[in-house]
């Protein structure tokens, strides 16, 4: 190999390395990422940390951009935990960064899509986790609560107590259901489907942010 031959494959591969960090992936680019950090509306605070594995690697033009193994990072932006029945109980996360395993850290502004998470639960088009609302067990709940004032004030006072058991067991059951929190939970190990809200371009940031 002549000396011309080097100099020509030392300026293609600094040509293929400009390349490479000047690449950038399109919004919508999917992220399979596997929660490592427990978030709860009971135990976790807007602003607290979390991070997780990227559980598939993100090929683009051929090439797995992102590896299995990145870290995505990210802040909690909300937890609401409401007591009424309208209201779900609320996590809003906000992944920030994509860290490689060889250490480059990587602006990312994603959105979630979904979770691995069922029974109830839904991710809204604001990327956030909602937790199971009320249901079929809790109007069952409710339905025991009066049925058994009626039948405890129906064999004390007869039709006139049956009445007022219904009413007083109805208002003491339903006041209880009210004043319950519903809480949502992504424990570790929970999937969580992400997509790229902006491009993401491949310029570094120091490892210390």
């Amino acid at each position: 190999m002549n000396r011309l031959t080097v100099v020509l494959c030392v300026i293609s591969l600094a040509a293929a390395a400009v390349a490479q960090t000047n690449m950038s992936l399109p919004a919508g680019t999917a992220l399979k990422v596997k929660l490592e950090t427990q978030l709860s509306t009971f135990g976790s605070k807007e602003g607290d940390p979390f991070s997780g594995r990227v559980m598939e690697p993100v090929v683009f033009g051929g090439k797995a951009v992102i590896p299995i193994g990145a870290t995505v990072q990210g802040r909690v932006t909300k937890v609401d935990e409401p007591r009424r029945i309208a209201g779900k109980p609320t996590i809003g996360i906000f992944p920030e960064a994509v860290v490689m395993p060889s250490g480059e850290r990587y602006m990312l502004n994603a959105a979630l899509v979904d979770t691995s998470v069922r029974n109830g639960t839904d991710v809204n088009t604001e990327g956030q986790f909602k937790g199971r609302g009320y249901d079929g067990k809790d109007l069952t709940e409710i339905g025991f609560g009066t049925g058994g004032g009626m039948l405890i004030g129906g064999l004390a006072g007869g039709g006139k107590g049956l009445l007022i058991g219904g009413t007083v067991g109805a208002t003491i059951t339903v006041a209880h259901w009210l004043g319950k929190r519903r809480s949502a939970f992504l424990p570790p190990g929970t999937e969580l489907n992400m997509e790229l809200s902006r491009p993401l371009a491949f310029t570094a940031q120091s490892s210390g942010q």
